[in-house]
């Protein structure tokens, strides 16, 4: 039976993840998830890409008090409400225009000192958007533990590294990439599976330091090669153009609850004929 496994979001993007027992899915996502970005001083997106130690960053928000906390090691808490918005500001998410404010108060002060350049605290307009490209990602649990027995030393690979929203138990092993096209029952909502997400530099951070510790992307490669696919998303930024990809990308067709321990269930079981082939040989 295929099951949700792992919940995984951050209030403030590139941040420490979290591992809440449930979220609710809108049709722009957990609005609680990515609530907040960081730009730099030419007020462009600013991520783990840029600097990984970011995830050593954890931030806690409580959306009914507006109160954002945010704790650094060896720091004390930088809180605060968010409710009085300076700036308006759009961000270019990868070809997509994401709009936000500027947050007053004393975490862009913060996160400038720790980060060691001028950055700034973003929160977004819509809650949900302030995702890469499309509202939900997953991948199987079985993906994750072929890719750490098909790669020397991999045995450690945390599955945080790849910052999915959704992780399932129950699957085969990249048993999601069929689903491409399709509709799926996951707890109380329904998303459509849309496609591969290519992999960016990311995945090579330690979860805990975001330091470069293992080259997962060329982990990935050796053991699955570089598919050739219509991803269907933006690869433009990338260096490989996408070439690289694990987990799956989705939308939401209906809203709703989801949480740990939810059943999976495909509601449309005929496969397209675009769907990419269950292949483990041949992207956040």
């Amino acid at each position: 039976m295929r099951l949700v496994s792992r919940l995984s979001t951050t209030p403030i993007k590139g941040t420490a993840l979290h591992s809440p027992p449930q979220v609710t899915l809108t049709r722009d996502g957990v609005g609680a998830n990515r609530r907040f970005y960081l730009v730099d001083a030419r007020r462009r997106l600013f991520n783990g890409k840029h600097h990984g130690p970011l995830v050593q960053l954890r931030a806690e928000f409580d959306d009914q008090q507006q109160h954002l906390s945010l704790q650094g090691p060896g720091r004390g808490p930088v809180e605060g409400t968010v409710d009085d918005l300076g700036e308006a500001v759009v961000t270019d998410f990868y070809g997509r225009d994401v709009a936000g404010h500027l947050v007053p108060g004393p975490w862009s002060a913060a996160l400038t000192d720790f980060v060691g350049e001028e950055v700034h605290l973003v929160s977004v307009d819509r809650p949900g958007e302030a995702v890469d490209v499309h509202p939900v990602t997953l991948i199987s649990t079985a993906t994750l533990e072929h890719l750490r027995r098909a790669t020397p030393a991999g045995a450690g690979l945390d599955a945080r590294r790849f910052r999915m929203l959704v992780e399932l138990d129950g699957c085969g092993a990249h048993e999601e990439d069929t689903w491409a096209g399709r509709r799926v029952r996951i707890g109380g909502a329904t998303i459509r599976v849309v496609g591969p997400v290519p992999r960016c530099v990311v995945t090579n951070e330690n979860p805990d330091s975001g330091i470069v510790d293992f080259n997962t992307l060329k982990a990935i490669v050796r053991y699955r090669g570089e598919l050739a696919a219509d991803l269907t998303t933006p690869v433009a930024h990338l260096p490989d153009n996408g070439a690289v990809i694990l987990g799956m990308y989705a939308t939401v067709e209906e809203p709703g609850e989801v949480a740990v321990g939810d059943r999976v269930e495909l509601v449309e079981e005929a496969a397209p004929a675009a769907a990419l082939p269950p292949s483990s040989v041949q992207q956040s």
